[in-house]
This record gives structure tokens, sequence and C-alpha cells, in this order.
């Protein structure tokens, strides 16, 4: 394990990520604001839906988010440049990991994984070549890294991927029905729009989204076809990038196939006047016993976290018990209504309210389909009526499809979701069953794509 871990390589495929890695993440945070994002998500909602246990995480007030994405994409030019590497990996990791946990509205597993490889790269000998950092101290100049520092991305990525393809083996996905509604919203795409809303272009992205997702890594790991691999990649990504615009995760996702090619491929393309390291020396360090221990207890939370649905009663495409951290990507369509009743404890008089009240219409559709930020917003009335001296019940009728398919109710509309407690390790019993015998016959629907 030690020699297998610690032989060292030539680190041009490191170098050369960090200054990607860190161009990537400045293009995210700038990015964000220019887009309006975060205007829309963080600056305008009267409340964000945090990560349950994270509620006092909150947006800065103002414009303060506008700064503190600055920051973010300040420590991203840092680490494209090597300056102050740690200090600046390490603080981009953790205001991006607290911008995830403030707000739910917008989740996506490619933010998660963000966070997961932006603290893998704080314990990167990244800075150690063509960097700030090594000209101002010589001595921390290397031309090698232990083979673990690459590793490390290969298991990541092969864990995602994987976990990716095998959440796509249930039915709605292998008979084309969750492309085909995930392209509706497709058909004005230019030059691609119509194509995009054929029955067989539907077959084709469900099914290559399968094979690519299962077959990517070992494909770049076989030296026979990893070029074809590395093309499919380009065509793959580039694709999602053009079809669903979700951000800089296709070009990061193209940056980590540096680590599948020879080093000595990626140095002669890249770092031509850096000298090569082939001498292949096994470098223990004197903290190898507790990094082996803490790699593998990383890498067993990162297996065991996507299994944590089946330990939950119910689908998990119905429930959402276990959905997120899982690489469960563009999996299934959501769409549905949500109303709640507010009923005075007192008197038992209903109080009218109007979610548009309180809620943005991105939010709004969030909380037609999500059961724990529908608990949540229920939490959040109770507290409101709390604050001016009147104990409520609050009640919730949401009707939801999932993929298409025919309305259900979602919540129990006879359980006052004020007076519930949310238990993050169990099944909650005021969840409909994803197969009652009774359904809804119509409503409005609010769509949500994830």
């Amino acid at each position: 394990m030690h020699k297998f871990l610690f032989r060292h390589i030539d680190n041009s495929p490191l170098i050369v990520f960090r200054i990607i890695f860190g161009f990537l993440i400045f293009m995210e945070s700038i990015g964000s604001i220019y887009t309006g994002w975060i205007r829309r998500t963080l600056i305008e909602p009267q409340q964000t839906f945090s990560f349950i246990g994270f509620e006092w995480l909150q947006p800065l007030p103002g414009n303060g988010m506008y700064v503190y994405y600055a920051v973010m994409g300040l420590c991203g030019l840092l680490v494209m440049v090597g300056y102050k590497y740690r200090w600046s990996m390490l603080l981009f990791t953790l205001l991006w990991t607290g911008s995830y946990l403030m707000q739910k509205s917008s989740y996506n597993n490619h933010y998660y994984l963000l966070i997961l490889l932006s603290a893998i790269m704080v314990f990167q000998p990244a800075h150690k070549y063509l960097s700030i950092d090594a000209r101002l101290n010589p001595k921390i100049k290397m031309i090698s890294m232990p083979r673990w520092c690459a590793l490390v991305f290969i298991l990541q990525m092969f864990i995602v991927y994987t976990y990716g393809a095998v959440a796509k083996i249930y039915p709605d996905w292998l008979d084309a029905t969750v492309a085909e509604v995930l392209m509706k919203g497709k058909k004005d795409l230019f030059l691609v729009g119509e194509i995009l809303q054929q029955k067989w272009t539907h077959y084709v992205i469900a099914y290559v989204g399968i094979l690519f997702d299962g077959l990517i890594i070992p494909l770049l790991l076989w030296k026979r076809t990893r070029k074809t691999a590395f093309f499919a990649s380009i065509f793959f990504h580039l694709f999602n990038s053009f079809v669903f615009q979700i951000g800089i995760f296709p070009y990061l996702s193209l940056a980590l196939v540096l680590f599948f090619f020879p080093t000595k491929t990626i140095h002669r393309i890249f770092l031509k006047r850096k000298p090569f390291y082939d001498q292949e020396e096994v470098i223990v360090p004197k903290y190898h016993k507790p990094f082996v221990v803490l790699f593998v207890i990383y890498f067993i939370i990162q297996i065991g976290l996507p299994l944590r649905h089946w330990f939950f009663k119910d689908d998990v495409l119905w429930t959402e018990e276990g959905h997120r951290l899982s690489w469960r990507m563009m999996l299934r369509a959501k769409s549905g209504r949500t109303t709640f009743r507010v009923i005075d404890a007192e008197t038992n008089l209903e109080i009218p309210i109007q979610i548009e009240d309180y809620l943005t219409n991105k939010q709004q559709r969030t909380v037609s389909t999500k059961p724990d930020i529908i608990w949540q917003f229920a939490q959040r009335l109770k507290k409101t009526f709390a604050d001016k001296g009147r104990d409520v019940k609050i009640y919730a009728n949401t009707s939801v499809r999932v993929n298409g398919g025919e309305l259900r109710q979602l919540i129990d509309p006879d359980v006052d979701l004020g007076s519930v407690k949310w238990h993050p390790f169990k099944h909650s019993e005021w969840l409909r069953p994803s197969k009652p015998e009774n359904a809804p016959k119509e409503s409005e629907d609010n769509n949500y794509f994830d």
C-alpha cells in the first residue's frame, strides 16, 4: 500500500490541472455575479432554504454576497498563479461550502462535487512548480508528486460516474421517458432544438448516458481506448454544456482527464521546459499511517453515502430521502403544486396566506416538489405567526407528478407540519406512499428538474 500510494511520479498533470482549476473556479465565481444568479438566489428572496441544521448560515445582508463571491473569484486567480496557494484554496473551499449549505433552491450535484474537489486540492502539492510560491521560495520547488495525488481524483470520478450510471437503470430512464421530458424545454435551442424532440434522440440520450457514465473511467484507464474515450468525453461534455448549461462542470471533467494520460504525455504537451521526473522513488512521509487511514475512511464515506437511500422506506425518486450527495444526476423531472392552510389553534379558523408573499417564483417551484423544503417552509410559517403572538397549525396539500406520470399526493394533508420534528436518518411518516390507491386528477404544475 505504501509503495503504491507514495511512489513518486512526474507532477506535470497536477501543475496543469491547478492552473485550469483556478481559472474555472474564478469563472464560476465571477459568472455567478454577472449572470444574476446571486441576485436571484441569494439577494432577492426574503429567506433562503439552507440545509437542515445549517439555518444559522444565511446570505450576507445588502450586497454582501457580491463581495463574498468576488473574494472567491480572487481565490481562484491566486490558485491559478500559485500564490499563497494553500490558504487561497482553503478559503475558497470554505466559502464555496458555505454558499452551498445556505441555499437549496439551486441544488446541483456538481456544486457538491466542487466542494469535494476543492477540499482535495487543499492537500495537493499543486504549487510546487510554475507558481509564485515556488519562485518566492525555491526550497519548495519539486518536479514530482506521490502517486496518491492522481489516484484520489481517479477514484473520486469513478465513484461519481459509476453511481450516475447505476441510478439511471430504472424504467422511466430506460424507456426514454425522462429524456423526453427533459428535452421538452429545449425545443428552442439553436440548430438542435427540433432534433432534441425526436423519439430516437431520446433513446440515444438515455442509453449513451448510461454507457458513458458506466464505461468512461475504465476506457480512460485502458491505453488502447484512452484517446477514443477522451474524444467521446469532449463531445459528451460539450453537448451537456450547450444543452443543459451546467456551468464549469463539463470543463472541469475534461480537465480531470489529465490524470488518466501518461505523465510523459502531459509533460510533452504542456510543460516541455520542465525537467521530467522518471526515478519512481518511494518517499514514505512521517504522517503516512494517519494519512492512509483518512484516505480509506474518505472513500468508504463516498461509497456509502449514495447507498443510504436503500435504508429508507419507499422510492427515493418520490420521497427524496437519500437523494442528495448521491450522484443522482439529471435523473428525473418532477412537477406539482403545493398550497398551505394556516389554522388558528385557538379559534380553529383558517388564516388566508399567499405563498407569493413569502417566496420567489424559483422557490415556489422548489417548494412544490421537495418534502424537506415543504417542511422547512411550514416551520417558518409557524415561527412567523408565533412572533405575532398567534399559535397556528400548518397543513400542506401537495400534488406531484414524476417524469410526467400521474399526479399523486405527496404530503398527508391532515398532518400539522408545524408540529412535526425532522429526523434525518428516519423515514418521514407524513409522506404519502409513492403508489396510493387514489390520486388527484388535476392540478396546476410547477416544473422542477434535478
